[in-house]
This record gives C-alpha cells, sequence and structure tokens, in this order.
C-alpha cells in the first residue's frame, strides 16, 4: 500500500477516533444512559420513592414549623369533629409549596381525630394511574395484606373494587385524605365507593385547582391557604437554617444574604424549608457561590429523566409564559421522554411537568376554566440554577446583541431581539441541536439559509412570528428535524420534498399565507401534530385543503384546521388515535358521512365543526356514540335542532355554538344544563330567544359564560341555585337586552362582570336602581362606543 494511502487511512481514524471520544464526553456530561425498561421503570420509582419520603417526613414536623397555619388547623379540626352525620367532603386550596401536605398530616396525626373515626386512610392521588389504582391503592391502605388477595387485586374490575369498599365501609366512620388531585372529574368517577353511612364520615381533598374544590363540595368546607408574610417567612427560614441551644438567631454577617433567600422564596414553606434545612447541612454561607450549592441540590435530587426537562424552560427567556402544550411536544421532540406501556409520549410528558411542579421548580401561572395548566413559569431562584448549569454544561444558552458574547460548543441556543444571524452561525457548533429566535424586529436581517447550511443536525427549529417571507429547500436535508415552527410567518409554501423530513413529530404552519400543503406531507411517518390554517376569530377560520391519504398517518394526533371533503371525511375515521379535530367547510350531505367517522375517533378530546357558509346547516343527528372521552366541542353553523348526542357528553368542560339559529322554542338550555361537567359556555348568535331561563339546579359546575350577539335577547332570568360556581359572566353586543338582569344577586359566586357594547339602558341601571344587586361582584367592566372610539370602564 502506498504511503500516501496509508497516511490518509491515518488521519481518518485519528478524526474517527476524536469524533468517537467526543460522543463519549457529551454522553458522559448529559448522563444519557442506554437503560432496559425495568432500569427505566427503578429510575421512576425512585422518583416516586423521594414524594413517599417527603410525605413520611412531612408527618414528623414540629408543631412551631407550622407557622402561619393556626387558624387553618383549627377550623379544618372543627369540620372534622363538626356534629353532622353526613359524608362530608372538605377541601385544601392552594399553588404548590404552600404546606397543603404538612396541614392535612398534622391534623391526621392529631390523636383526638385518630379517637373520633374508626379508620383512616391516606391516598397520593399523583402518584396513581387511574381509577382503578387509586381504589386498589385505598383497599390496600384501609384492609392490610391480610384481607385481600394481592394477585386478585389485580384482576378485579372497577364495579368490584367499587363494591369491595363499599362493603368494608359502609359501617364505619371514616376519614380518607386525597392528596394531591389534578384531575376535576375524579370524585365523579369514585365517589360511589365512598357510602353515605349516617356516621360522620370524611373525604378530604388537597389540590391546587379551585374549580376542583367546589366540584366536590360546599364553598363553605374549602381552606384556601396563601403564602406566608414577609415575618412568618422569615421566622420559618430562621428555625430551618440556623438552630443552636441560644435559639433560631440569624448570624449578623449573613442576614442580608438569608433575607435575599428568603425573599425569593415568595413565601413558599415547601421552598423555605427546603433551602433552610440546606443552609443548615452546608459550612458556613457566606458567599454567593455557596448559594448556588445550595440550590444545585434540589437540581441533584432530580431523577435523570426530568434533569434535561427541566433546564429546558430556560430556554424561553424570563418572564415568557411558557405554554404547557408546546414545552410538552419540543419535550417529545428532543427525545427527553421515556416510553411507557399504554400511554402516549404526551401525557408521560404531562406527568413530567406534574412533577417538576410538584418539587415547585416550576410554578403555574395560569389554569384553564377547568383548572388545567396552560402556562407556567419557572422561579427566579430555580431559573438562576437552570442557567448556571445550562451554561456550565452547554446544555443551552441565550444570545442577545446588546450582550455582545460570543457562544460556542452550545447545544441549543435562544436569540433574542436583534441577533445577527449569519454573523451569529460562524460562532457555533455544528452539533447545534435546537434553534429558537424570540422577538426579532421586522426590520432586522434574517437569513434562514445561513442556518440550514450550518446546523444539519438540528432537531427544533423555532421560528415562530419571525419576519420570514420564503423557506429554502435545504429544509428537507435536516434528517434529524422533529420540531417545525413557522406560525405566524409570512412564507406562503414549503417545499415539495419535504417528505423527506422522515422524523418531524410536529409542524406548525398557523397563520402563515399558505394555501395548500405538498402532497408528500402524507407519507411523513412520525407526524403526530399538524397544525394548519387561519383563526383569527373563533368562528372566523380557514382551513387548508389536505389529501384523503392523510388518514393514513396513524401517528397523528393533531389535525387542525383541515377543509372537508368527501372522500377525506369518509376516510378520516382511520385516524383512530386522533385527539383533535378541527374542520370547516363542511356541507350539509356529508355531516351523516363525518358521524360515522367521528364515531371511530374512540379517544378524541377536542372537536370543532364549521359549515361551509353561515346558511349551511350542520346535520349531525347521526353521532349515536360520539367520543366518550370528548371534552370540548365547537360547533359553528345553522342548527335546527341540538344534536342529541350532546346530552350524553358526560365530560364535556367546553361549549361553543356560534351560528346556531335555534328557534326560540327550542329549549336549548334545558339540555346543556344537565352537563354535568360544563365548566365553560360561549353562544355567539345561537337562538333566537327572546328570554334565557336559568333554572334552579342548571350548570352545577359553570365557572365562565360569554353570551355574544344573540340579537332578540331582551332579558336573562336566573332563578336562586343556578350556576353556583360562576365566577366570570360576559354579555357582549346583545342589542335588545335593556331591562335588568333579574336574579344576579342569586349568582353569589360570581366575580367578573364584564359588558360590552351593551344598551346605554342596562348600564344605567346597573349603576343606579340595582346596584344594590351587584354589591357582591368583585369588578363590573364596561367596553362601550363614544364617538369613533371603544372606551373602557370599570364601576368597581
Amino acid at each position: 500500500m502506498h504511503l500516501s494511502r496509508r497516511r490518509k487511512i491515518s488521519m481518518k481514524l485519528q478524526k474517527l477516533k476524536a469524533e468517537v471520544q467526543e460522543v463519549c464526553e457529551r454522553r458522559n456530561r448529559y448522563t444519557f444512559d442506554l437503560q432496559t425498561e425495568d432500569e427505566r421503570r427503578g429510575a421512576r420509582n425512585t422518583s416516586i420513592d423521594w414524594w413517599q419520603r417527603q410525605e413520611e417526613l412531612s408527618m414528623f414536623v414540629d408543631e412551631e414549623e407550622i407557622v402561619g397555619m393556626g387558624d387553618k388547623k383549627a377550623k379544618l379540626m372543627e369540620w372534622l369533629l363538626e356534629d353532622d352525620p353526613r359524608r362530608m367532603v372538605l377541601s385544601i386550596v392552594g399553588m404548590g409549596g404552600l404546606g397543603k401536605t404538612t396541614l392535612v398530616t398534622k391534623v391526621y396525626n392529631d390523636q383526638m381525630i385518630q379517637r373520633h373515626f374508626d379508620i383512616w386512610a391516606w391516598v397520593s392521588v399523583s402518584q396513581t394511574n387511574g381509577v382503578e389504582e387509586l381504589l386498589r391503592s385505598l383497599i390496600k391502605k384501609l384492609l392490610g395484606p391480610k384481607y385481600y388477595d394481592p394477585s386478585g387485586l389485580g384482576l378485579m374490575s372497577y364495579r368490584e373494587l367499587v363494591e369491595m369498599l363499599i362493603d368494608y365501609l359502609h359501617k364505619k366512620r371514616y376519614v380518607i385524605i386525597l392528596d394531591d388531585v389534578w384531575n376535576i372529574l375524579l370524585w365523579s368517577r369514585i365517589r360511589s365507593a365512598f357510602p353515605e353511612n349516617g356516621l360522620g364520615s370524611r373525604v378530604i381533598f388537597t389540590t391546587r385547582n379551585d374549580n376542583i374544590a367546589k366540584s366536590v363540595g360546599p364553598g363553605k368546607h374549602i381552606l384556601h391557604l396563601q403564602p406566608l408574610g414577609e415575618d412568618d417567612s422569615w421566622a420559618l427560614f430562621c428555625r430551618k437554617a440556623f438552630w443552636s441551644d441560644s435559639g433560631h438567631c440569624c448570624p449578623v454577617e449573613l442576614e442580608e444574604l438569608a433575607k435575599a433567600i428568603t425573599r425569593k422564596c415568595e413565601g413558599l414553606p415547601l421552598a423555605i424549608v427546603a433551602i433552610g434545612g440546606l443552609v443548615c447541612s452546608l459550612k458556613k454561607p457566606d458567599s454567593s457561590g455557596s448559594v448556588q450549592g445550595i440550590l444545585s441540590l434540589s437540581f441533584n435530587d432530580l431523577p435523570f429523566y426530568l434533569k434535561h426537562c427541566f433546564l429546558y424552560c430556560c430556554i424561553f427567556r424570563d418572564g415568557y409564559p411558557i405554554k404547557r402544550k408546546k414545552l410538552i411536544r419540543l419535550w417529545v421532540a428532543e427525545g427527553f421522554i421515556l416510553e411507557r406501556k399504554g400511554m402516549t409520549m404526551e401525557e408521560v410528558a404531562e406527568e413530567y411537568l406534574m412533577e417538576l411542579s410538584l418539587r415547585s421548580m416550576i410554578q403555574v401561572t395560569e389554569t384553564n376554566d377547568t383548572g388545567r395548566v396552560k402556562t407556567f413559569r419557572v422561579h427566579d431562584v430555580m431559573r438562576e440554577l437552570a442557567m448556571a448549569t445550562s451554561e456550565k454544561d452547554n446544555f443551552c444558552s441565550t444570545y442577545d446583541d446588546s450582550e455582545a458574547r460570543t457562544i460556542t460548543k452550545v447545544q441549543r441556543l435562544s436569540v433574542y431581539n436583534r441577533g445577527e444571524i449569519v454573523r451569529l452561525s460562524s460562532s457555533l457548533s455544528r452539533h447545534l441541536r435546537a434553534f429558537f429566535v424570540f422577538q426579532i424586529e421586522t426590520n432586522s436581517s434574517f437569513s434562514i439559509t445561513a442556518i440550514l447550511s450550518s446546523f444539519k443536525l438540528l432537531k427544533v427549529l423555532y421560528l415562530e412570528s419571525v419576519c420570514v417571507g420564503r423557506i429554502p429547500n435545504s429544509v428537507v436535508d435536516l434528517f434529524n428535524l422533529r420540531y417545525l415552527n413557522l406560525r405566524g410567518t409570512n412564507i406562503n409554501k414549503l417545499p415539495q420534498s419535504i417528505h423527506r423530513l422522515r422524523n418531524l413529530q410536529t409542524l406548525d404552519v398557523r397563520n402563515t399565507h399558505l394555501d395548500k400543503l405538498p402532497s408528500g406531507i402524507s407519507i411523513i411517518p412520525r407526524l403526530r401534530h399538524l397544525l394548519i390554517g387561519c383563526s383569527k376569530a373563533p368562528d372566523l377560520h380557514s382551513g387548508l385543503r389536505v389529501l384523503a391519504e392523510i388518514t393514513n398517518m396513524r401517528s397523528l394526533q393533531t389535525l387542525a384546521l383541515i377543509e372537508a371533503e368527501e372522500e377525506l371525511i369518509q376516510k378520516i375515521g382511520n385516524l383512530s388515535d386522533l385527539k383533535r379535530l378541527d374542520i370547516t367547510k363542511l356541507k350539509a350531505e356529508d355531516g351523516p358521512k363525518l358521524c360515522s367517522s367521528i364515531e371511530k375517533m374512540t379517544d378524541l378530546r377536542r372537536l370543532s365543526i364549521e359549515a361551509s357558509t353561515e346558511t349551511e346547516e350542520l346535520v349531525l343527528e347521526r353521532l349515536s356514540h360520539p367520543p366518550l372521552f370528548l371534552q370540548k366541542l365547537a360547533l359553528i353553523g345553522k342548527l335546527s335542532r341540538l344534536p342529541p348526542w350532546l346530552e350524553t357528553l358526560s365530560n364535556l368542560t367546553h361549549l361553543y355554538l356560534s351560528c346556531s339559529s335555534l328557534d326560540e322554542n327550542m329549549d336549548m338550555l334545558s339540555v346543556i344544563q344537565k352537563l354535568p361537567m360544563l365548566a365553560c359556555l360561549e353562544l355567539k348568535n345561537a337562538c333566537k330567544c327572546k328570554f334565557l331561563n336559568f333554572t334552579n339546579g342548571g350548570f352545577q359546575k359553570l365557572n365562565k359564560m360569554r353570551l355574544l350577539e344573540l340579537g332578540e335577547l331582551v332579558a336573562l332570568r336566573l332563578e336562586k341555585g343556578t350556576m353556583p360556581s360562576i365566577k366570570e359572566l360576559n354579555l357582549i353586543r346583545c342589542r335588545e337586552m335593556r331591562s335588568t338582569l333579574q336574579g344576579l344577586q342569586h349568582l353569589t359566586s360570581l366575580q367578573k362582570l364584564h359588558l360590552e357594547e351593551m344598551p346605554a339602558e342596562l348600564v344605567e341601571k346597573l349603576r343606579g336602581d340595582e346596584l344594590t344587586n351587584v354589591q357582591h361582584i368583585n369588578t363590573i367592566s364596561l367596553l362601550y362606543l363614544s364617538g369613533q372610539s371603544l372606551v373602557s370602564e370599570t364601576l368597581f
């Protein structure tokens, strides 16, 4: 062999060796381990054990450490011991870290309570998967292993489990604690297992969701926990961080630093106790480096599968609202989610999110009308930790022109403001995995071509609302690309060869200038979420036409927003795993065919159907077996009557009816008011009624109602006992509604009343004669035309 060839081979081998070594170092640095299913299960069990240890430890908290909760404990004791023979459901509500579990534990272990009740049990709901597992856990806690067959228990059906509990509990005064409840439907599914035996039994819920608390019992039996005040926070921190024979005094030289740490805990007892305990375990924390060491212990305690998920949160800038669905799809795309039998990756990811919240690593900032998380943020304390750890390990970083920083070797990068992308791309590693661009000004130069040519290993390309006019064909060379977000950009077409993106999971091109999709979109094998079309208002939709071949994509979970076509409608039932379907331009003759297809989508959670025109009728009566778990339903178009299957939707939480033009003789509310879980109702030009009668007992779980453009509506009649949980009522452009809101004083839970472009007579009555009937409402806001301008006003 010639020396020159040997030399070339030798150089190639050295290069390969260097690359292998680099991969090995990255693997060690990011703790990527090849694990068996048993090892993964073991890792998850480690996390569960952590929470079990926390629960066990909370049972040994000294009485003096329950700072600021004395009155709450007394009230809870009073309810438990109250001379009322009825089964009573009590709720403790508050954000994560406020001490709900600690409070209930101290009451649970009180000798007076234990003497008063025959039996008691505690189940952490967030550690169980499904209702059956929860019931099995409860049986194990109540009966003990001597009284049931462990192998047989696992084979018992839901009905058998309920019957077993009823048989055991029906002659006993019991107290059951269901800790950390997240699902608003849980109580409706298990309440039959807790008999009303007339012995004064009690069930206690702890939850972060006020709607859950209201759904299980009367408002008078709900305790709301609030963050500690400054003095109580400082007292608790000192007790945990500084203890000696002489007391709990903070050394003078540490006081400034200690108070800074306490303030960052924002009154959360769990954070104060955790960080205070860590301070106590360390040597003198007299520098910012020691504080970082304290915080890092919280991160180090995370199981491996949560560490990358937590660090990923710092991709979003401080103050940026992080959306639950978006983050979950990104986690899945990055490969952070471990598969679990019987669950989708997105469902597992949602559990991860919940676990991070349970550990107080993230904080929920917004929930929907049913209490489900919409957005969250990372606490300042935790964000500092994430940023320091991420940049040290090159996991991710941020770039802003104003900082003039040079970033190399980073795996994930977020660019803010005016970053010059061409210059930036030359200073980054070719191994960049995720690239995010936020808040680029419209006059900024931005070259996506430079990105695509520099970073061939991208998994995530996030360009939402960036000033991009076209996507070059070279995007299809990103073989590893799994998440592509072009929402709100100016693009008008996608490359014809987009099918070459074989690993793409999420494609978001909503609110762009696209008028069609490339035919190859339907052969992307791993596509899970296809988000297309424009939605500028609730009923101003513009979908895109897709080929019927898209129904072969069995991995699809989200398909929104598409135009109805006969062949597509007939085959769309093949997408049996679909969880969300938004379809527009439906013709009357195609309605029965769509119903037949929807019956096959047994896992559908969200459905929106829009007619082709305002006068086109939605013919949907033939849906004899609607999806059992459907939660959100929007029907936009003319209806001769409400579909008969609507009243069977026992899990429906959101209902939107628009342009329905239902006849006045159709008693629309009599059907809707019986929906047991309905939390949000929106009616827009939905009926020709002059009066809407809300009767006693109706809309038990309704939280928010919006009535828009009901052109013939004259008045609302609100009986006592209707809408007991309503918090927000919006009346918008109901031009004939000049009379008072009859019975508004009965809506005692109403917190916000909003009137928009409503008749002046109605507004004046609220200001004058009816003022006494609205004193219980926290906020009454008005929006009305004055000349050519809209004027906003708040009555109080």
